[in-house]
């Protein structure tokens, strides 16, 4: 059996200035703590407006309409780009917070959304504008309430608001009257991740979605109620959302590190055999909006962090075409490999690779902590991405496969600059996913390696950190099941059986005759 493969890549950005201001964690703490603090209001003038957001460099990379070459070619800052750029690429998307609204009513299953008319109204001809939404039943469902009754349910605490400016156009309610895991806050953060790990799955055609039989769901929210804080399953949720009728699925949490367990589990279950189409997805964390704000504003800046993010990888049987998922390099930490920064880089880089009779330099690029480090310098957390290159290239250097003064080529060569959100999962490795694969395709590269990360000492359970890697690569073909190649959707060898059927009915009706 042939190595599992990445099929199709789907990458999105949404657009929530207002979600920053009224739910992201840094300004709820703060509204809770000190409601008179001169941040709170500090905020209102230095939200980006969606033009700005969609011309945003790093943004643009993200959902694959700019390469990380062409990215690192544009001057700093990149907060003052100003060129038009486009909200759509290939299998990317920028969506606009009415239209992530609209999505919360779509995804909600318990009612419990509710709509100002004006807002319903406008947002409908919106909708009618989007190739996906407009053939679907957006708003076929919805609660409309007025002013009075909108205000009423955040004033008694049992709603969390959501607002275009200082417009009040909806709210998400409690699941439960005591149950804090199902609070207003709670249900909007969940709803948010279900809404855009949704768009993140629309990327993918819908012939495929149909037939994928089995996703892990890796984003940062651990859903359920007071007796199963962290039950789940968003991912069946999200499947029945997106049409894929023939999914179960389950969730897969591990801090930053999360999403790379889930693509190596993946690439498990289709090399396997349970499974011959998985798909591994994620939405956006709400709390994460507006993280490092108060340290943009001081510099200046705009609050570049009002970008949620998704992604939906589908991994598949080997085609022959598709990049390989090569499970005989993979990179793991574990209990007793230690957390220096050189233990961590030898665990996930220099010994899959020496047991795989490879060097650094086989590999054509590393993707790791793809952090944007225009939102991560001002805060004082440097350049993570160039940290790991560097990092990686030290390590080179210890075992010899490059000198000390190759350190900076080496860096240029197989690094690139950061251009993911901090959303914490969704930059750890699998940013570059599809612009690798594409690489592939194009000839540009033979393989990449992705590197995923993750803190699990933030669960104050344990001082662990956490990582895998796996090695992606060029299809040779030589792997592949030529009777189990889809074609139309179908298995080649059920395809020729058939056909065959046919051939000997028509030449018993011909002797019959």
């Amino acid at each position: 059996m042939g190595h599992a493969v990445i099929r199709n890549t789907g990458y999105i950005l949404a657009h929530a200035p207002d979600l920053l201001v009224w739910h992201g964690s840094t300004a709820q703490q703060m509204r809770e703590k000190h409601p008179a603090h001169p941040y709170l209001d500090e905020m209102n003038h230095y939200l980006r407006n969606f033009e700005n957001a969609v011309n945003y460099p790093p943004n643009q990379c993200y959902i694959g309409n700019m390469s990380p070459q062409q990215l690192s070619a544009l001057a700093l800052p990149w907060c003052a780009f100003t060129k038009p750029m486009s909200t759509r690429a290939d299998s990317g998307e920028i969506f606009t917070q009415e239209l992530l609204y609209a999505l919360l009513n779509y995804v909600d299953s318990f009612e419990l959304t509710a709509w100002h008319p004006d807002f319903v109204a406008r947002t409908a001809e919106l909708i009618e504008q989007h190739p996906k939404m407009s053939t679907l039943p957006i708003f076929d469902k919805t609660i409309q309430l007025n002013d009075e009754e909108l205000y009423d349910a955040i004033a008694n605490h049992h709603a969390a608001g959501l607002y275009l400016g200082k417009e009040l156009v909806g709210y998400v309610k409690a699941a439960h009257d005591t149950d804090i895991n199902l609070s207003a806050h709670v249900m909007l953060e969940n709803l948010v991740t279900k809404a855009t790990a949704v768009m993140a799955g629309w990327q993918i055609p819908m012939s495929q979605l149909e037939q994928v039989e089995y996703v892990i769901e890796c984003s940062e929210e651990a859903i359920g109620d007071i007796n199963q804080r962290g039950g789940g399953n968003l991912a069946k949720a999200i499947a029945e959302s997106l049409g894929c009728q023939k999914a179960t699925g389950i969730d897969m949490r591990g801090f930053c590190a999360g999403p790379m367990h889930s693509l190596i589990n993946a690439a498990a279950l289709v090399q396997s055999g349970i499974y011959r189409h998985v798909l591994v997805i994620a939405g956006g964390s709400v709390a994460k909006l507006g993280m490092n704000g108060r340290d943009h504003i001081k510099h200046e800046m705009p609050l570049l962090e009002d970008m949620l993010g998704g992604f939906a990888l589908l991994i598949s049987q080997d085609d022959g075409i598709s990049p390989c998922i090569n499970t005989n390099v993979i990179g793991r930490h574990t209990v007793g490999t230690g957390s220096s920064p050189q233990a961590v880089m030898s665990s996930l880089i220099s010994l899959p690779l020496k047991a795989a009779g490879m060097t650094s330099l086989d590999v054509d690029k590393f993707s790791v902590e793809m952090q944007n480090p225009e939102i991560t310098e001002p805060a004082g957390a440097g350049n993570v991405p160039e940290a790991n290159y560097r990092m990686i290239a030290a390590l080179s250097v210890l075992e010899g496969w490059i000198e000390r003064a190759q350190i900076p080529s080496f860096v240029s060569q197989h690094g690139m600059p950061g251009f993911a959100p901090t959303q914490g999962h969704i930059p750890s490795g699998i940013p570059y996913i599809g612009h690798g694969i594409r690489a592939i395709q194009a000839g540009e590269i033979k393989n990449f390696m992705v590197v995923g990360k993750g803190s699990l000492f933030l669960g104050r359970m344990t001082n662990q950190f956490d990582g895998v890697s796996v090695l992606i690569e060029k299809n040779t073909g030589a792997g592949v099941d030529v009777q189990n190649v889809p074609v139309n959707g179908q298995p080649l060898a059920r395809m020729l059986a058939d056909a065959m059927r046919k051939v000997a009915d028509t030449l018993d009706s011909a002797r019959e005759e």
